[in-house]
């Protein structure tokens, strides 16, 4: 019983790991998963931003706007320069970069898979700057570029087949169905957790991206640090980090830290142009001319 027992949990482990294609993210180099196509979540994705948009209040503040779609474009044609120039001309494609400034008092910003952000008004206060701000939306931006949704999609539908798989091993092996039932229950408790951390993970991977993707724009990474400096300040949030889906303030700021030798080397500061009109005013002079008398 011990020997089918083992063979039927192989199987059902087997089945799983075959499932998908192995993807790399770029820049950390990590190894994924992934059970869903970029054509599937992408289609998603955007039926979902156009409902956003439709009940969102956009911003009437033109020159808050205007700063959210510059900083956001540069960081867009940064990632693409990146993606072109590693072999991954590919995935250029999957994105229709949009930027929307929502008015919202929320201190927040995100991006749905396929380039398409999100500023809350609200955060703005906090960015202060347009490198901080260049900081915020590299790491919403690294969220889609390391198809983040796409993997938490996908260990969720691991999750789901193997709970599943583990009930019907459990009633082939004779197990009582009120077993089952509290051994699932259990599973998908503690699956719940691990992917508390598995949140955690991706927040400390799009801070990693987006770092770099900020420096490779001009904007100095090290405002990532004074950001996360005034978001800690702000925040009201005393959860404990091992219950949490983000990382602790003071742990990002660490990780950030370590981090910022290795984006300093991408690092280019913007030369801005500045076109300077000068007004000059002619002035009439009258000459006075001395005639001597001989």
């Amino acid at each position: 019983m011990k020997k089918i027992k083992f063979l039927l949990m192989s199987m059902v482990a087997a089945v799983l790991v075959s499932c998908g294609t192995t993807n790399t993210v770029p820049i950390t180099g990590r190894k994924q998963n992934l059970m869903v196509s970029d054509g599937e979540i992408l289609s998603l994705s955007t039926q979902q931003y156009q409902e956003f948009m439709k009940t969102a209040k956009v911003s009437t503040d033109a020159t808050k706007t205007a700063m959210v779609k510059r900083v956001g474009q540069n960081l867009a044609n940064a990632v693409v320069s990146y993606l072109n120039a590693n072999g991954l001309q590919n995935d250029v494609q999957n994105y229709n970069w949009t930027f929307n400034l929502v008015a919202d008092n929320q201190a927040n910003a995100w991006c749905m898979p396929g380039g398409l952000i999100v500023v809350y008004e609200g955060i703005l206060p906090i960015t202060q700057d347009e490198a901080s701000l260049a900081i915020v939306l590299g790491h919403e931006i690294a969220h889609a570029v390391a198809r983040h949704s796409a993997e938490q999609m996908s260990k969720q539908i691991k999750q789901q087949y193997g709970v599943q798989g583990l009930g019907a091993l459990a009633t082939i092996l004779g197990v009582g169905s009120n077993t089952v039932s509290f051994g699932q229950a259990m599973a998908n408790q503690g699956l719940s957790f691990l992917n508390l951390k598995y949140s955690r993970d991706h927040e400390n991977e799009a801070d990693h991206m987006g770092l770099i993707f900020a420096a490779m724009a001009g904007y100095d990474p090290s405002a990532a640090v004074t950001f996360w400096q005034r978001m800690s300040a702000a925040s009201t949030n005393n959860t404990a980090e091992f219950l949490s889906d983000h990382p602790s303030d003071a742990t990002r700021i660490k990780n950030i830290q370590g981090w910022l030798p290795e984006a300093q080397k991408y690092y280019k500061p913007k030369t801005t142009t500045t076109k300077k009109t000068t007004t000059t005013k002619k002035k009439t002079t009258t000459k006075k001319t001395t005639t001597k008398k001989k």
